[in-house]
C-alpha cells in the first residue's frame, strides 16, 4: 500500500510530501523491514502522480518482489528551480540548467538526521546502514552518488540512475576518494544509448559513459562492489528506467 504524508523540509521550511511504500501485509505482521529512500518520489508508484504521465511502476514490482521493503519516496519542490537546487550538491553549470548553487548536502543532512528517524519511530524498519539503501535518477541520481560518498554511514546502496554527474566530476571523484567507504558499499550506475549527444561511435567513448565508467572505478578503488549498465535503446524517461528496477533492486538487495 502507498501513503502520502506531507513533512516538513527544514533548509528551506517548506512542506514536502512523502510517498511511502509498505508491503500489504504491513499492518497484519510484526516483521521488521529494511528501507530504501528515493528522491522524486512523486514519480514512482503512479502515472498520475508523476510529472509527465510515466511512473516507474515500482508498486507493481515490488508487489511480487521476493523480498519485503519499504520505500521512502521524496517529492521535490516545484517551483521554479527548486529540485535543481535541492537535488545539487554543489556549484553545478550545466547546459541544461545553466548555474545553480546547491543544497544537496543540507538536502541529505535533513534525510539522514531528521526524515529517516522520524521514518524508524513511525514504522518497524531495520534501522543499521546495512538495512538503508538511497536512489534517484538524473539530478537525483547525483545525489544518490554523492550519498554513497558523503554519508556512507547511513546508507550502503545507492542506485544512480542516468545521473548528472559530468558537470561535477572533479568534485564527485574528490569525495569518494575521501570516504571513507565502507567495503559492504553497493553501487549501481546506468545511463540509456540516447542520453548524450555525443557523436562519438563507441558508446563507451560518450561524455555520458565516461562519467559513469570514472565514477564507477573510483567507487571500485575504495572497495565497494559496483554494477554498471548501458541500456540500449535507453533514454532520460521514466519508461527507461522502470526497465532497469529489477535490475538494481536485485543487485543491491539480492545480490
Amino acid at each position: 500500500m502507498i501513503v502520502k504524508k506531507d513533512v516538513l523540509f527544514t533548509p528551506v521550511n517548506k512542506v514536502r510530501r512523502l510517498h511511502i511504500y509498505l508491503p500489504d501485509d504491513y499492518e497484519e505482521s510484526e516483521e521488521h523491514y529494511p528501507v530504501m529512500y528515493f528522491f522524486d518520489g512523486h514519480n514512482l508508484f503512479f502515472d498520475e502522480d508523476a510529472t509527465f504521465g510515466k511512473s516507474w511502476g515500482l508498486k507493481e514490482f515490488l508487489d511480487h518482489w521476493s523480498k519485503k521493503i519499504i520505500i521512502v519516496g521524496i517529492e521535490c519542490g516545484h517551483e521554479n528551480d527548486e529540485r535543481l537546487i535541492e537535488y545539487c550538491p554543489y556549484h553545478y553549470i550545466a547546459s541544461f540548467c545553466g548555474e545553480i548553487d546547491g543544497i544537496g548536502h543540507q538536502t541529505l543532512s535533513w534525510i539522514a538526521d531528521e526524515l529517516k528517524p522520524m521514518i524508524d519511530q513511525t514504522y518497524r524498519t531495520y534501522t543499521h546502514r546495512e538495512a538503508t539503501g538511497i536512489g534517484g535518477s538524473s539530478m537525483g541520481g547525483l545525489m544518490a552518488v554523492y550519498a554513497a560518498a558523503k554519508f556512507n554511514d547511513t546508507f550502503s546502496k545507492a542506485a544512480c540512475l542516468s545521473s548528472s554527474i559530468a558537470p561535477c566530476m572533479t568534485d564527485i571523484v574528490r569525495d569518494i576518494k575521501e570516504g571513507p567507504i565502507d567495503p559492504d558499499t553497493r553501487v549501481y550506475l546506468s545511463w540509456g544509448e540516447h542520453e548524450s549527444y555525443s557523436k562519438a561511435k563507441n558508446p563507451m567513448n560518450t561524455v555520458i559513459a565516461r562519467a559513469n565508467l570514472r565514477a564507477e572505478k573510483t567507487f571500485m578503488d575504495q572497495g565497494a562492489t559496483t554494477y554498471i549498465y548501458y541500456q540500449h535503446n535507453g533514454y532520460h524517461s521514466e519508461a527507461s528506467w522502470e526497465r532497469q528496477v529489477p535490475l538494481f533492486m536485485n543487485f543491491l538487495w539480492l545480490g
